[in-house]
């Protein structure tokens, strides 16, 4: 595989533009979230696997705004899984302009969790295997640039 995982389109709501005629910086994270939902699909988390009392946590998230985005934008995301031990995952997501451009990036560790502490916990052999596969196939790709960033003035 070639290219990373391709989220359906979302789209710029109205309400999401702030006060500068753009997209809010809150919203660039609604929409990769929302987006990362349909690879977690694929992964067999979400809804459904949250009824069994599992599910995974985001412990941080690390935005790079690229480009404004404006109302009515038609956007999709890709999702690159990075790296995964037995209870966590690092990936990075693009969110993408329907016109091909990249308007920003966003790097998460996630943790899976047992609801019934909550405490992380290991990760179901079933999807630790849907890990790996999705791994092996983004394997090829290029380690993204904004990935490992740290906020800091150089000095």
């Amino acid at each position: 595989m070639d290219t990373p995982f391709r989220s359906s389109p979302r789209i710029v709501q109205p309400e999401w533009i702030d006060f500068n005629g753009h997209l809010n910086m809150a919203y660039y994270s609604v929409l990769m979230d929302n987006a990362v939902d349909d690879a977690y699909h694929q992964i067999g988390f979400g809804p459904e696997y949250q009824k069994t009392g599992h599910t995974t946590y985001v412990a941080e998230f690390h935005i790079c705004y690229l480009r404004e985005l404006h109302e009515g934008a038609s956007t999709y995301c890709t999702f690159q899984l990075l790296d995964f031990d037995e209870k966590r995952f690092h990936s990075f997501t693009q969110l993408w302009h329907e016109d091909g451009w990249l308007a920003a990036t966003g790097e998460a560790l996630t943790l899976h969790i047992d609801q019934s502490g909550p405490r992380v916990a290991p990760i179901p052999a079933d999807l630790m295997a849907r890990l790996e596969a999705m791994k092996t196939d983004h394997a090829s790709l290029p380690y993204p640039e904004q990935a490992g960033r740290k906020i800091g003035l150089k000095r």
